[in-house]
């Protein structure tokens, strides 16, 4: 893994494939992972966004209405490296905005005129409240407010409100970096360097609003920003999507609302030929879905969203999801899964799609009907296969239930390769393992606190425990479990079954501490002679990024 400094030029050859993800080839010629290597390889690159102090002239817009407007693009148009575009705070410009591409390599900030100190400091999450000291960049139709000509590069916003105008009733995204289309086929045609910092983008409580960020782009980060009301009646909607960009990409420390799925990598065709979109860093984040979509739920809003997932990756390589919290999914456009990792040739035109070495880890996911899903190949077109996904120490909590539209399953699954989950402690109603179809391999299981439930492991056409192992996932290591409520004649040995999962110890549960208390048969019982079960202290970074939006003023429910 390196440190890529945004600063750099290029788009795509500011990483490389990581020297450490070892491959084979099969007899056809295409790569599988070594069997003996089960790890999945982090991201080759992470992107450092330190802040670089303008050299250039300050360009000063400010005002409404056309003349505004066309200030504002005549300023994008004439920046060049190291310039500052300053929109004073109380400006609301109107348009569809282009970011054009220059010759020079250095930065352009387009920012509010406000001083630093009105902002919120470098490295904290913008609130809705500092809308009063952001300029607003407004969308008068269907069109995004801010789109990237083919090759812009090097644009970093800070301190912007990006919104629809309160009249118009659908926007298909408000800010496109890069083209999701035929307009970008090829490498040299992608933005990169780009940068979302400290801003506000968000729909309102009536519009259809399908898109919050586009990211088709390289070498593009969003940080510290918050994104919201992003929802549509009757297709899908996202705060972030991405499918025609390679990457690296830095998405931390946000606040993102979307109703189809918070958060989605994939989900239609790259027009780049082979591309994947590769090492992505999603840290600190705070997903969910505002309880007033939700129709069964007292402060329901009156309007029905299509609501279907929380995080999902359709097409995407390279991937460290960590420390971040996900809630709010219940049961209406699909079964209520939050988090997915099921691989799809959405369109048929890209075989080479792929969903693989994947971290997913210091998370906390709660409030939901069914946790993880994983679809190893695609069911409809061809595609590569899941492989390489690692599953260790987070909280699954208050997973399935009449609140959230039932299911209650944990995890679901087919046609894996070399899937680890292990340290978590898990609290749902409905089956432990689901599996189905083809089997998966390279399976670990190990170190976590669960509920049996009714059925447990459970397979198609196989009984609970041990068939469905045997069936499903030949060679599986199963270890170390605290599965409460099973039975030890149908698991293999060297698990744990105690009648209820009270019986684990926790230090206070009903108070919400989910550690093992000192009297615990379970600490030190591990695989590695650590705690079973899920390190609650790591979780911090996770419940610290609800605490900073709940100081937002958004809605969350404990």
């Amino acid at each position: 893994m390196v440190l890529v400094s945004l600063s750099a030029a290029a788009c795509v050859s500011t990483y490389t494939h990581n020297a450490t993800d070892e491959t084979s080839k099969t007899s056809s010629g295409q790569s599988q992972s070594k069997s003996s290597d089960r790890k999945p390889a982090p991201p080759s690159a992470l992107l450092n966004t330190d802040y670089v102090r303008p050299t250039g002239r300050t360009i000063s817009v400010s005002g409404a209405g056309d003349a505004a407007a066309r200030a504002f693009q005549n300023a994008l148009d004439s920046a060049r490296s190291g310039d500052v575009i300053a929109i004073e705070p109380g400006s609301t410009i109107t348009g569809n905005f282009v970011l054009p591409a220059r010759k020079d390599t250095g930065w352009t900030v387009i920012r509010s005129a406000a001083g630093d100190d009105k902002l919120p400091p470098v490295g904290s999450r913008a609130r809705p409240a500092d809308a009063s000291v952001m300029p607003k960049l407004v969308t008068p139709n269907a069109d995004p407010v801010i789109r990237t000509a083919p090759g812009a590069h090097h644009y970093r916003f800070i301190g912007i409100e990006f919104t629809v105008a309160p009249a118009w009733a659908q926007n298909h995204g408000l800010i496109l970096l890069g083209d999701g289309g035929n307009a970008q086929t090829s490498p040299d045609s992608i933005p990169h360097n780009l940068i979302i910092d400290r801003c506000f983008i968000h729909g309102n409580a009536e519009v259809n609003l399908r898109r919050g960020i586009a990211l088709n782009s390289a070498t593009t980060a969003v940080i510290d920003s918050y994104i919201s009301d992003v929802h549509e009646a009757g297709a899908e909607s996202q705060a972030i999507c991405g499918w025609n960009g390679p990457g690296p990409f830095k998405i931390v420390n946000n606040h993102l609302e979307g109703a189809g799925e918070n958060v989605m990598f994939g989900g239609a065709d790259p027009h780049v030929r082979n591309l994947v979109p590769s090492d992505i860093e999603f840290r600190g984040n705070y997903c969910t879905k505002p309880l007033k979509w939700m129709r069964q739920h007292p402060t329901f809003a009156g309007k029905r969203w299509s609501v279907k997932n929380i995080f999902e990756l359709k097409n995407a390589r390279r991937v460290l999801i960590d420390g971040n919290l996900f809630e709010n999914n219940w049961v209406d456009g699909q079964s209520g899964f939050a988090i997915l990792f099921t691989v799809r040739n959405q369109e048929g035109s890209a075989p080479w799609s792929v969903v693989e070495d994947i971290t997913f880890t210091n998370n906390v996911v709660r409030h939901i009907a069914a946790a993880i899903n994983f679809l190893g190949r695609d069911d409809n077109n061809k595609s590569e296969q899941v492989k390489r996904v690692l599953i260790r120490n987070n909280l699954f909590d208050d997973v399935g239930g009449k609140q959230w539209g039932s299911n209650g399953r944990f995890l679901q699954i087919v046609e894996t390769e070399d899937v680890t989950v292990d340290h978590n402690t898990i609290f749902h109603t409905g089956n432990v393992i689901t599996a189905y179809g083809s089997a998966s391999l390279g399976f670990v299981f190990t170190n976590n606190i669960v509920p049996h439930n009714e059925y447990g492991v459970m397979g198609d056409g196989a009984s609970v425990g041990n068939s469905t192992l045997d069936r499903y996932f030949p060679g599986v290591v199963f270890r170390k479990n605290v599965i409460a409520g099973g039975r030890n004649s149908l698991y293999p040995s060297e698990n744990f079954f105690p009648a209820a999962i009270d019986e684990a110890r926790f230090a206070d549960r009903a108070g919400g501490s989910y550690l093992l208390g000192n009297s615990s048969p379970y600490r030190g019982a591990g695989t590695d002679g650590k705690n079973i079960g899920c390190d609650i202290d790591a979780l911090k970074p996770a419940f610290d990024s609800a605490a900073r939006s709940r100081a937002a003023n958004s809605v969350l429910t404990d």
